[in-house]
């Protein structure tokens, strides 16, 4: 396993690491089988594990798992988006990234990890309510007290990200090590904005979503109606373009000797601004496939035969996850009053 810094931390971390939020019980995994992943995982020389608060049962499931091991694992987790078991709608302030939600969130997410500090301490999700000096604030304090080693973001846009350092330097508060954008070859955006950002300011890159929510796996193809279809674990399968991609790449990973699942890894963690990238894994079988491909490297030819099928800098679609600005969202940020249209 050749380990790679964690941005300008010091934290050295695996190439692929775990992620979590197939463990939840609600995902239809006992327990008992999502630990056996994770210590398999963990024997394979895989020490970064990801997980979040929003993620169901996972981080008690992930608590449970490491005892006896937590200080082989850079654990990370992520706070901001409605926690576990808060009713919807019920509690707006038992979310977000203020002050007030930070320093509760972390005390149970500590509490359900059975652990003292949390390696990395995520943001899910921007809050563009929240003044993001009021949040690094708080994070600061977090890291000053011990609770937290390293603080990081996921879905920024590279403005977001800029302002943030920004800010970090000029009132003299610690900085987003970290972001975890999507990242694939279907989804390859971040390659314009986000990951010249994380490189400039010296950020640890963990991308999620590197197998395309399955389609780069080789198991879904055009006009094919397999298992994956009617588990409804894809959610992109009318999406033409898509799938005219994969069709293109299934041939390629062929000639080139590969599997689909590690010719789409391996192009992953090719890029230089890339730290990590998570494995979605659902079962043991799915790990043991994924770790199988960890040494595979991609030659030049092949990278620019997939340059060629889907341009850098290009998104094929987008994933269910992925972070939409509310101006996107909510048709009265971009549009004047009727009034206001009217006097213009």
């Amino acid at each position: 396993m050749q380990y790679r810094t964690l941005g300008r931390t010091g934290i050295q971390v695996s190439p692929y690491a775990l992620g979590t939020l197939m463990f939840a019980t609600a995902m239809g995994n006992a327990p008992e089988e999502s630990a056996r992943i994770i210590h398999r995982a963990l024997d394979a020389g895989i020490n970064l594990i990801d997980t979040a608060d929003a993620y169901g049962d996972s981080e008690d499931i992930v608590g449970k798992a490491l005892k006896g091991r937590r200080d082989d694992v850079v654990l990370a987790t992520k706070f901001g988006r409605p926690a576990h078991g808060t009713p919807a709608g019920q509690d707006l302030n038992r979310q977000g990234a203020s002050r007030r939600w930070i320093v509760t969130a972390v005390e149970n997410s500590l509490r359900r990890l059975q652990t003292d500090y949390i390696d990395l301490y995520q943001l899910h999700r921007p809050d563009p309510a929240t003044d993001i000096e009021e949040t690094l604030s708080a994070l600061t304090e977090l890291i000053h007290s011990g609770k937290v080693r390293a603080i990081g973001a996921s879905g920024t846009p590279a403005a977001d990200i800029v302002e943030a350092q920004w800010v970090a330097q000029r009132r003299g508060l610690e900085r987003f090590h970290t972001e975890q954008p999507v990242y694939s070859i279907l989804n390859r955006g971040i390659e314009r904005e986000i990951l010249p950002a994380t490189q400039r300011f010296g950020m640890g890159t963990m991308v999620w979503g590197p197998l395309g929510q399955g389609l780069l796996t080789g198991r879904v193809r055009r006009n094919e109606h397999n298992d994956l279809r009617r588990a409804g674990l894809i959610r992109h399968l009318d999406d033409r373009h898509r799938l005219d991609v994969v069709e293109k790449l299934v041939p390629l990973a062929a000639e080139a000797g590969l599997r689909m699942t590690h010719l789409a890894m391996a192009f992953t963690i090719a890029h230089p601004g890339i730290t990590s990238a998570l494995l979605g894994a659902r079962t043991m079988d799915h790990l043991d496939d994924l770790l199988a491909g960890l040494d595979v490297a991609l030659t030049d030819d092949i990278l620019d035969r997939i340059d060629e099928i889907v341009p850098p800098g290009t998104d094929i679609g987008t994933l269910d996850q992925a972070y939409r600005p509310p101006a996107l969202e909510n048709p009265g940020l971009r549009r004047r009053p009727p009034t206001a249209r009217a006097a213009a």
